[in-house]
């Protein structure tokens, strides 16, 4: 079982969430059950919890810290399949709650054999689930250089994508590019001198993680679904932590929120007409405070959007 640690925005979370005692609700990722601890204390007996993640260590912490829990359900499988899921429990359209805290987990950053970081060395892996897909080391084994340009560029924003693709291309050639610190070292090289604290390969390493997961196709996947997964007032949850996850969802509830337009003219009966609003914001985006700031840094990229389904 892990250590407890804080988890990101806990406190907004659970103010959020408006947790019922007989509700139902889900943590779509587990990471080490910071959330899904506190929710459940919330809950009463007649509560529910159902928590999924697609890391095989998640959901052997998931199951050493809440197995014992007759409320709990665990899942392991990617987030995008919820919809599937909770189909299976015939639990459609009677969720009170989704929670999902996207991106890598700090346990996952922590641990060098994982190879998401380039703070200490270790094997080029980066997936989330370890036993799907291929590594980061394959997939630069094989990736031509407009792929991995792309991939820096659309996932990292990396204004160097294309000298860094170059050169990882003509050093593959002559030696392997199989560890976090070799990797790191390449695009190092290539960049110029940071102007503040910021590890030059931070971009690069972000891209490749986000492509090796597929994690913007998957929270795509999983927004597609969402709102038949929740009952109406149910309220959905997302911390993300990288601009092109958050304007997903931002945009995702902004569409579902605003009326369809109707173009002027159309000779439609009002029944005819489907101008339901599925999904209301609830407030603004909230990011973490000064004092959870000064003790956890890695919260300063956390945005929280939350919305409850209308109809």
């Amino acid at each position: 079982m892990s250590q407890a640690h804080a988890p990101v925005l806990h406190n907004e979370v659970i103010a959020a969430l408006a947790i019922k005692p007989r509700g139902r609700y889900v943590d779509g990722t587990y990471g080490r059950g910071g959330h899904a601890r506190s929710i459940l204390a919330a809950l009463g007996q007649d509560g529910s919890l159902i928590v999924m993640d697609r890391d095989p260590q998640a959901i052997a912490d998931a199951r050493a810290s809440l197995g014992a829990d007759d409320r709990v359900t665990i899942i392991h499988d990617d987030n995008a399949n919820l919809y599937a899921r909770i189909a299976e429990l015939g639990l459609l359209e009677q969720v009170d709650g989704i929670l999902l805290d996207l991106g890598v987990s700090s346990p996952q950053l922590d641990d060098a054999r994982r190879g998401f970081s380039f703070q200490h060395n270790g094997p080029l892996d980066m997936r989330m689930n370890p036993e799907q897909g291929e590594s980061a080391a394959a997939w630069l084994k094989h990736a031509d250089e407009a792929e991995i340009a792309r991939v820096l560029w659309e996932y990292g924003e990396e204004r160097h994508s294309r000298r860094i693709a170059r050169k990882l291309v003509e050093v593959r050639q002559s030696r392997p590019i199989e560890d976090t610190a070799t990797l790191a070292s390449i695009i190092s090289a290539m960049m110029p001198r940071p102007k503040n604290n910021k590890h030059p390969a931070t971009r690069s390493f972000q891209a490749i993680r986000i492509h090796i997961n597929q994690e913007l196709a998957q929270i795509q996947q999983l927004l597609e679904t969402v709102l038949d997964i929740l009952k109406i007032g149910g309220r959905l949850l997302v911390i993300s932590f990288h601009s092109l996850e958050d304007r997903l969802i931002k945009r995702f509830i902004k569409a579902q929120s605003t009326p369809p337009k109707i173009p002027r003219g159309l000779p439609l009966r009002d029944s005819e007409i489907d101008s339901r609003v599925r999904l209301r914001s609830c407030g603004k985006a909230i990011k973490a405070g000064a004092s959870e700031l000064s003790s956890n840094p890695r919260a300063r990229s956390a945005v929280l959007r939350v919305a409850e389904r209308a109809a």
